[in-house]
């Protein structure tokens, strides 16, 4: 059993929780997930490692309440226990030998850009963080993300705060004032993350991308986070879920996702109705 020891609401829609997991967290490195089951017959779900205390034993999950696990999560809190938190899985991101990187986050992908900024800015190199979120109500982590980076550019979809316009925006502009980047590394919706590897192509930049979107089982065992990389079959969970953006298939990805909509859906409004049957 894994003790619960803080929760904390980012946003109305976003929860940080810190775990008490001595073995996750001693070997924890950015860009690594975990799954967890938030009963004893939950259902099984990954969810990146948004940062980790080796010394206290803790890990950090963010996650965004969207379907009926996620909603399960959410009414837990601290002093309650999780049945199941298995971790590190994936491969952990290259942080290291850089000298200046871009680093870009969509909504709560944030929660996963953030480590990697961190790790990268632990080991000497120049970050510039580029994130954006659709209003000022949904920003997350910029405390964060400004104390280890260099440049911090916040965008929001309605200009409600930071500068008004997508992260691609703001990133060419980076590019044009003579930022020279040895990589752009993207996380976020897979759709945001397409149109950065079509911006950083055109000007001849690395990038690399985390398809933790995707995943479903995280062991890849299901196939539902398969995907194409440079014409080869790969699968996010155990061959990422960091990726060469440019060799990434996004639309075949985004098609796969779309496929579990209608059950993510009843899923969600099953728990809502088991929730507030319990709350009568």
């Amino acid at each position: 059993m894994f003790r619960i020891v803080e929760k904390q609401p980012l946003n109305p829609t976003v929860t940080k929780m810190v775990v008490e997991a001595p073995l996750v967290a001693r070997k924890a490195r950015a860009g690594q997930f975990i799954i967890l089951r938030a009963s004893e017959d939950g259902e099984r779900i990954p969810l990146t490692i948004a940062g980790y205390d080796r010394d206290k034993g803790t890990v950090d999950i963010i996650f965004q309440i969207v379907g009926g696990t996620t909603m399960e999560l959410n009414t837990l809190n601290a002093g309650d226990f999780l049945p199941d938190f298995v971790g590190p899985l994936g491969r952990a991101s290259e942080v290291e030998g850089f000298k200046k990187v871009a680093v870009v986050g969509g909504g709560v992908g944030c929660a996963i850009a953030l480590p990697v900024a961190q790790a990268l800015a632990e080991n000497g190199c120049e970050v510039h963080s580029i994130v954006g979120f659709r209003s000022k109500d949904l920003v997350i982590l910029e405390d964060e993300f400004r104390a280890c980076s260099k440049v911090v550019k916040m965008m929001t979809d309605d200009g409600s705060y930071g500068e008004k316009g997508l992260v691609t925006n703001a990133l060419e502009a980076l590019i044009n004032e003579g930022n020279e980047y040895d990589e752009v590394i993207a996380i976020g919706p897979v759709i945001m993350m397409k149109f950065v590897c079509l911006l950083t192509k055109k000007y001849g930049i690395k990038t690399v991308i985390s398809m933790n979107p995707i995943m479903i089982d995280g062991t890849g065992m299901c196939g539902g986070c398969r995907l194409t990389v440079g014409g080869e079959t790969k699968f996010a969970c155990v061959d990422g879920p960091d990726f060469d953006g440019h060799l990434v298939d996004f639309d075949e990805a985004m098609r796969r996702g779309a496929i579990y909509r209608d059950f993510e859906q009843h899923k969600r409004e099953e728990m809502c109705n088991l929730l507030q049957k319990e709350a009568e």
